[in-house]
C-alpha cells in the first residue's frame, strides 16, 4: 500500500472549493513536489495529510505504516517561528516527542538519532546555540533535523527555500535530496517549477478545475508542463547533481 492515496479528492476553504478531482499517491522513495499558482490548495493539501484540514470530497488515506513512523513536517516559515527561544538541540528534540510517549526523558537511541539529525544537516556545532540567533538558512536546516527526527518515512514540506538566499537555498535542496536518498518519501510545496522538475521523481499539479499527477519526465512533455516552460529547465546544471544522487551516480563533495 502506498503511503498516501488520494481519490478523486475535493479540498475547500471556509466551504469554497479550491481544488477538485485530485488522483495521486507516495510510495516510499518518492519525492513529490506539488506545484500550482496562489490558491490553489498547495498548503491546504498538506494540511489534509497531516489531519489538520478535514477533506471536501473524496479519499485520503495514509497508510498505516507510515501513521506509526509518524510524519516530519516543516511549515512555512512564519516571524513567530523565527524569535522561538530555544536552543538548536531542543528543538531538534522536539521532533521525537511523537515516539517517546509519555517517558519524561529521552532514550539513548532517541539521543543518538538527534545527534544524528544534528550531523546530517551540518548543525551539530550549533547544537548549544539560540535558535533566534541563528541564519534564515541554518533555522531552516534545525527545523528539516526536527522534521527527520519525527520520522522514517514521510516528510512534509512547505515552501522549505521561501525567502532563503541562493547559497542556503541550495544547500536545502542539497539536503532533502540526500533524505530522499536515504529511503525518506518527500512531499513538498513550491513555488520553484525549475528546482521541482530538477529534483523530484513525481509531480502533482493542482488548480481549481483539474489536476495533474505523474512521473517528472511526463509533467515536462505535457501540456501544463509546457505551459510553465519546463522543457528548457529540465537537467539544468544547478540540478544534475541531485539528479545524479537520486540515480546513485554521484560522486564529489556536494556541499
Amino acid at each position: 500500500m502506498p503511503l498516501i492515496q488520494a481519490k478523486n479528492l475535493t479540498l475547500a476553504y471556509d466551504g469554497i472549493p479550491v481544488a477538485v478531482g485530485i488522483d495521486f499517491e507516495v510510495s516510499e522513495g518518492d519525492y513529490l513536489c506539488v506545484v500550482g499558482e496562489n490558491g490553489s490548495g498547495k498548503s491546504t493539501l498538506l494540511k489534509a495529510i497531516l489531519g489538520l484540514h478535514p477533506i471536501a470530497g473524496g479519499t485520503l488515506e495514509i497508510s498505516p505504516e507510515a501513521r506509526r513512523a509518524g510524519v516530519g513536517y516543516l511549515p512555512q516559515h512564519t516571524p513567530a517561528q523565527r524569535d522561538f527561544p530555544a536552543s538548536v538541540r531542543e528543538i531538534v528534540e522536539s521532533g521525537c516527542l511523537h515516539h517517546a510517549g509519555r517517558r519524561p526523558f529521552f532514550r539513548c537511541d532517541t539521543k543518538n538519532h538527534v545527534r544524528t539529525a544534528l550531523e546530517r544537516m551540518g548543525i551539530t556545532h550549533l547544537a548549544n546555540e539560540c535558535y533566534r540567533e541563528l541564519s534564515g538558512g541554518q533555522q531552516q536546516r534545525v527545523l528539516l533535523a526536527r522534521a527527520y527526527c519525527a520520522t522514517g518515512k514521510l516528510i512534509v514540506l512547505d515552501e522549505p527555500i521561501a525567502g532563503l538566499d541562493p547559497i542556503a537555498m541550495q544547500e536545502m535542496y542539497r539536503l532533502i535530496a540526500e533524505l530522499n536518498h536515504g529511503g525518506v518519501a518527500v512531499v513538498m510545496v513550491s513555488h520553484d517549477v525549475a528546482a521541482a522538475v530538477g529534483y523530484a521523481t513525481h509531480i502533482l499539479h493542482v488548480d481549481k478545475e483539474t489536476s495533474f499527477f505523474g512521473t517528472t519526465e511526463e509533467y515536462v512533455r505535457s501540456p501544463r508542463g509546457r505551459k510553465f516552460g519546463c522543457m528548457g529547465r529540465w537537467n539544468i546544471p544547478d540540478t544534475r547533481s541531485v539528479l545524479d544522487l537520486r540515480h546513485g551516480d554521484a560522486g564529489g563533495d556536494h556541499t
